[in-house]
């Protein structure tokens, strides 16, 4: 009790910022059809959605580990929280012309910021606390930021998704100018939501700003990181395979509910009833996040839990596939519980015993984020393909599920380029960083 009240002020800052992670983050599950409705897009074309705001996360991940090395983590998240700003007022002007290139151009800005604030956030939560409940602390942010992509899904959804079908049917029976009209006045939706996320990324910068968050430092003699098999941060074998494991876990996670609603509408569900299913995934992950908090690492390992989450996601996927309507959907939902323990176990996994190139191994595990822009758009893609059976979209998730599943089971052990991973390992050892 005494050490967790050690940092429990910066846990609760950083679930505040994990809050707002999942506020903005998750709306894309809504903005994917809100885009295609009022700017007549495709399924691959709305999707473009999730790979603007992932790919940020590409190009800024080490960059943003340079602009740390400069600002220290305290005056860097107040500089993420700014550029989000920024990004989040382009929607503005953005849905004044009904321009697509720049609404993108606003999700790629606050995604940069975001990038930002996470290549930050991440590795404090991993050292503030004892190496082995890493993942639970990770859970405790995940409870945070799936809590604020509810909310966001049950309130934004409603402003911008309410009466969606009866607006496609008069869009569907206007003529061009009626059309236009028409959509113009729904694209203003986002203006006031916006509006208010912009001024409360403001405030929140200035909060952290004159806040007490301690800063942190990394050190590589406090621990006894492993020698790599070649210099660099690329001779940690376990790191760059979970750079791949997070990857792909881009897909499980973000698919369920970036793309459950184009989804739900190619299965013939009518938006009014499709608009709620994003939200029922993340209460699905809330639940996954809940269990994490419990059975990680009293009950299970951060790798046994991969491992159990891949073979579900493995089973969900034949479901998913084989099912017809709310089965199929049903299916998907159900993945959330399981993609809820990826983010917290890889990381744990990936980032122990890296000393002196912690932050820079953060930085590749943030650009590996990217794969929840690919993967959503190779999702639609398949969709557009098979209109008569878009299940066939889902068994893209398979081969993404089998990477996790051997980084669980050995992937995770190897240490060495050149020797085989050893047979046995206790919880994974992440002491390099320590508080300044």
């Amino acid at each position: 009790m005494t050490r967790l009240r050690s940092y429990l002020y910066p846990l609760i800052i950083l679930g505040i910022l994990f809050f707002v992670f999942g506020f903005i983050t998750w709306v894309n599950g809504i903005l994917i059809p809100y885009f295609q409705i009022c700017l007549e897009l495709t399924n691959f074309q709305s999707l473009w959605v999730a790979f603007a705001a992932y790919i940020a996360y590409f190009f800024m991940s080490i960059p943003s580990a340079w602009i740390l090395k400069y600002t220290g983590y305290r005056r860097g998240m107040v500089t993420g929280l700014v550029v989000m700003a920024a990004g989040t007022a382009l929607f503005l002007p953005a849905a004044y012309s009904r321009t697509y290139f720049l609404f993108l151009t606003g999700l790629f800005v606050t995604g940069t910021g975001l990038a930002l604030l996470q290549t930050a956030a991440n590795p404090y939560v991993a050292i503030i606390g004892p190496p082995e409940s890493t993942a639970q602390r990770i859970g405790f942010m995940g409870l945070s930021n799936k809590i604020a992509g509810i909310l966001s899904q049950r309130i934004l959804g409603a402003v911008f998704l309410l009466n969606a079908d009866a607006i496609i049917d008069r869009v569907s029976r206007a003529g061009a100018a009626e059309k236009a009209r028409i959509l113009d006045a729904y694209a203003l939706k986002v203006v006031t939501p916006y509006l208010v996320i912009t001024g409360v990324l403001l405030l929140l910068a200035l909060m952290i700003a004159f806040s007490k968050l301690p800063e942190i430092k990394e050190s590589g003699s406090e621990a006894t990181p492993l020698k790599p098999a070649k210099p660099g941060v690329l001779g940690y074998p376990y790191l760059v395979l979970g750079v791949l494991a997070l990857f792909v876990a881009g897909a499980c996670e973000v698919i369920p509910i970036d793309g459950i609603i184009l989804y739900s509408r190619s299965l013939g569900i009518p938006l009014e009833e499709a608009r709620h299913f994003a939200e029922y995934t993340l209460y699905a992950m809330l639940l996954g996040y809940l269990a994490s908090t419990i059975l990680i690492p009293r009950y299970l390992s951060q790798q046994g839990a991969l491992a159990l989450c891949a073979v579900m996601g493995i089973g969900l996927s034949l479901g998913a596939y084989l099912g017809e309507g709310m089965a199929s959907v049903i299916c998907l939902i159900g993945m959330g519980f399981g993609a809820a323990w990826l983010w917290g176990t890889i990381w744990g996994l990936a980032i122990r015993q890296l000393g002196p190139y912690t932050r820079i191994g953060s930085a590749l595990l943030l650009m590996s984020v990217v794969g929840g822009g690919i993967f959503p758009l190779l999702f639609g893609s398949l969709i557009d393909r098979n209109p008569a059976h878009p299940q066939t979209a889902v068994l893209m998730l398979i081969p993404c599920y089998l990477v996790l599943l051997f980084y669980a089971v050995r992937g995770y052990r190897i240490k060495s380029w050149k020797n085989r991973p050893a047979r046995q390992e206790s919880q994974p050892e992440n002491d390099e960083l320590k508080p300044a």
